[in-house]
């Protein structure tokens, strides 16, 4: 039988009766993994109802990234100072149960975008949130495992955006599954609201900014990788998947579904397989290094399998996905410079740069593919990739020069 204060040494203070609000965090995420991913499914259908080309979704899907991006910031202000049971809910139900609707309802791309605008909001604030809560009740060894668990966890969202979308699509229709949606966002955030708990605020009732942790020399090295790590991984997954395979190996909605999948299944283990490196090798720095450095070799080979049987692409798809998982170890990385009383903001900041990069970066990929109508099928994804493979080469020479910290 353990005391009361041995209890309180191994068990964080209030983390059993925080456990049903880290749920809802966690199914909030599933929900957030989901609609950055569905896209790939509904390419076909998309262009044959309301004539969404590639192009087409690759903005609504930077739209998606953008607004998610942008709200960080705010978001991070309204965790230090609302606490993150009022943040999440309230923004997951007019963003992302709102935002939901508003694709059911769409007749032209443009809807299709504002509609990801929306949901993006909505999502915005579901994983920070629990990553304040692990940075307020925890131990700061802990946080890239726990927060690696949680993304892990959310990534079921990532697997229920293939094939079982594209299945509910072929049988149900696509507006259906987004009404099922928005309804599912609504029951998740009155979830939230009525189960998460708000940790104490710290003692001493400093403040600051985001300016203070933009002075802070130690990050500059970090926030370039954190700008370009999730690109490859996030937007092959999140929409180049589908058309990809569609215009160069023609393959259904199904299957491209089932492809999906695989990736999103590689994905999810090299989220959990991330978590307990840093500790296991006692180092942040150059986990992260080795493993962006083997995304930028993956996106080359990528590039070199396309044309050959289909296997051999989704194959290296599915490698592209386990080896970017580094996400959360690299917020873990930057959030252990950053001082108490800007935990919120910091690890938005963070999270401001990596989800604002692959909106960027979808925009950009967008154009390459539009720019190279016409051109032999595998052309515009030859560029998308070798644009992703070069990105993620540069961040990875500067994030040479950070330092590396495990507290």
């Amino acid at each position: 039988m353990l005391n009361g204060r041995a209890k309180q040494e191994i068990y964080p203070k209030g983390a059993f009766e925080m456990q049903a609000g880290l749920i809802m965090l966690c199914l909030a995420y599933v929900l957030s993994q989901f609609f950055r991913a569905f896209l790939g499914v509904l390419t076909t259908v998309l262009g044959q109802d309301i004539g969404a080309t590639p192009s087409d979704l690759a903005d609504a899907s930077g739209m998606w990234f953008l607004s998610f991006a942008a709200m960080q910031l705010p978001v991070g202000w309204a965790l230090d100072h609302l606490g993150p049971r009022r943040t999440s809910a309230w923004l997951l139900f007019l963003g992302g149960s709102g935002g939901a609707a508003v694709f059911a309802l769409a007749t032209s791309p443009f809807h299709v975008s504002m509609a990801m605008f929306f949901i993006g909001i909505g999502c915005s604030p579901v994983l920070m949130a629990s990553y304040y809560i692990f940075a307020r009740q925890y131990p700061a060894a802990r946080f890239a495992t726990l927060a690696a668990l949680m993304l892990g966890m959310g990534s079921v969202g990532n697997l229920v955006a293939s094939y079982p979308t594209a299945f509910a699509v072929e049988h149900l229709g696509w507006r259906a599954t987004l009404w099922t949606l928005a309804l599912a966002s609504w029951l998740v955030a009155a979830g939230i609201f009525l189960t998460v708990q708000d940790p104490a605020k710290p003692e001493g009732g400093q403040k600051g900014s985001v300016l203070e942790l933009l002075k802070m020399p130690v990050l500059w090295a970090i926030f370039p990788l954190m700008f370009v790590c999730y690109a490859p991984s996030g937007a092959l997954r999140g929409l180049w998947i589908g058309p990809y395979l569609t215009d160069v190996y023609g393959l259904s909605t199904g299957e491209v579904g089932l492809a999906a999948l695989v990736m999103g299944v590689a994905m999810v283990a090299g989220t959990f397989a991330y978590g307990p490196l840093d500790r296991i090798f006692g180092s942040r720095k150059w986990v992260i290094f080795t493993g962006n450095a083997l995304g930028v070799l993956a996106m080359v080979a990528l590039m070199s399998v396309t044309g050959a049987p289909i296997w051999m692409p989704i194959a290296v798809m599915a490698f592209v996905g386990f080896v970017g998982g580094s996400f959360p170890v690299i917020i873990a990385h930057g959030r252990a410079f950053v001082p108490p009383h800007l935990v919120g903001r910091g690890v938005t900041l963070l999270n401001f740069f990596g989800i604002g990069g692959v909106g960027i970066m979808q925009f950009a990929s967008g154009r390459l593919h539009s720019n190279m109508a016409g051109a032999a099928p595998a052309a515009p994804y030859l560029a998308i990739f070798g644009f992703f493979a070069l990105s993620l080469a540069v961040g990875c020479v500067i994030y040479l020069f950070s330092r590396d910290r495990l507290d």
